[in-house]
């Protein structure tokens, strides 16, 4: 099949280069002539495990990047929306970017197309996008018609190729049978043993998307609200997670107590589901109440480091591990370090930072303005610090070498956001220990 993706962000980039990994013919669009040039040397834009080796396989074989929309459209079978739909500052979902696609499409479409909505968009988007498209195909006075389908994506930063190349499930929202065949025959190569396929109407294949984020982060603020009511009785969250992730009603999987979600999903999604709710006569309380407590979880940690070093922190430095929203990726969109770097900074701190991969982005974009010491190693931004904060899990922070750390350290302190720590018994080798729920 000939495909086009529009669209090279996470979603873009990870679904075009799968495709043409399995053998489709895959034309990836984006207006930004400086990233398409950059693709077509095989530079990527993003870090994510697996996506590079797959780029230098395929390209200019099965895989080709360009601006020229009205070509890609001309020469594609299904067209794929993956543009971005940022939170505007109401809560609501910025659908600007996926209107204007649908109104390209509409301008240059010239024979039967499948367009399939991979963004992810509130319920009544799949038709909003039909309608633009027909309107735009009647001003040319031409007969041509379309197909629209809802394909929310279900893809884990630092994971995501994996899951696009092994999914649990492939979610197709459509309204002709004939289109769910095209759609499962076009993914039939990722679920060769079992059949993963899931038809349904468009405005349920819109929910799922937000439903299934919705409930993975009010698994995380549970687990971080139990882990505070811990703080306050004595208990220890840790032995509370084991105790009913036994269970398995409840499992393992996103009850790791911590400092919040962040990244461009959970956040976005969370704040577009409660004005759903709200502007359709509903109040999602529920839904709320996770996103108060994801938010409240960054200023909690926070009042761990300052009752024990004081609201002023002149004077003090802070040796920061870990940037990025979760380990695996480059990605600091809504990432927890944002608010505590700024934070430390404004209460007067000095803070010296590193992460494997996110520390151009912090440079260059979220944290630019901030006077923020950049170390080329973990053991380098340790140093003459009067603490260690770990934000980010990466693989590398798991089992430091803590002797060195006490050699480096101006005092034996780790505040750990997201107790990897726990199992080390810290106190009994000197350091002051501070985690999440204990």
């Amino acid at each position: 099949m000939k495909i086009t993706v529009i669209g090279t962000g996470y979603v873009g980039l990870v679904t075009g280069v799968c495709f043409s990994e399995t053998g489709s013919n895959v034309t990836c669009v984006d207006l930004n002539q400086e990233k398409i040039a950059d693709l077509n040397k095989g530079i990527l834009p993003i870090y994510e495990p697996g996506l590079k080796e797959l780029v230098h396989n395929n390209l200019n074989k099965s895989l080709f990047f360009t601006t020229k929309v009205e070509a890609a459209i001309h020469n594609s079978d299904i067209i794929f929306i993956a543009v971005g739909t940022p939170m505007k500052v109401d809560g609501t979902a910025d659908l600007s970017a996926v209107y204007k696609v649908a109104k390209t499409l509409g301008e240059n479409i010239n024979s039967h197309k499948i367009i399939v909505s991979k963004s992810t968009v509130p319920v009544g988007t799949t038709f909003k996008i039909k309608e633009i498209i027909t309107n735009e195909i009647q001003k040319r006075n031409l007969d041509i018609s379309f197909d629209v389908v809802s394909n929310p994506e279900f893809l884990k930063e630092g994971a995501a190729v994996n899951d696009f190349m092994k999914p649990d499930r492939v979610v197709i929202g459509a309204e002709d049978e004939d289109v769910f065949d095209r759609m499962k025959q076009l993914y039939s190569p990722f679920f060769r043993t079992h059949d993963r396929f899931i038809s349904m109407d468009i405005a349920s294949a819109e929910m799922t998307k937000y439903a299934a984020n919705a409930m993975l982060a009010t698994k995380i603020s549970f687990i971080n609200e139990i882990a505070n009511i811990c703080e306050k009785v004595g208990a220890d969250v840790n032995k509370v997670r084991v105790g009913i992730g036994s269970d398995s009603r409840i499992g393992y999987n996103f009850i790791y107590p911590g400092i919040g979600y962040g990244g461009t999903c959970f956040p976005k999604d969370i704040s577009a589901l409660i004005q759903i709710g709200i502007e359709n006569g509903y109040n999602p309380s529920l839904i709320s109440s996770v996103n108060e407590v994801n938010i409240n979880q960054k200023k909690h940690f926070l009042k761990k480091i300052t009752n024990r070093f004081g609201e002023d922190l002149t004077g003090f430095t802070f040796a920061i591990w870990g940037l990025s929203f979760k380990p695996e990726t480059n990605d600091m969109r809504e990432a927890p370090s944002i608010y505590i770097i700024s934070e430390l900074i404004k209460k007067g701190a000095k803070v010296k930072a590193y992460d494997p991969k996110a520390m151009i982005e912090a440079k260059e974009i979220y944290l630019k303005n901030l006077d923020v010491f950049y170390g080329k190693e973990k053991y380098e931004v340790v140093k003459n610090s009067d603490a260690l904060i770990l934000l980010t899990e990466w693989k590398e922070f798991r089992a430091p070498n803590f002797n060195q750390l006490k050699k480096e350290l101006k005092r034996n302190i780790i505040f750990d956001a997201r107790n990897q720590y726990n199992s080390f018994r810290l106190e009994e080798q000197g350091f002051e220990y501070c985690q999440i729920g204990k």
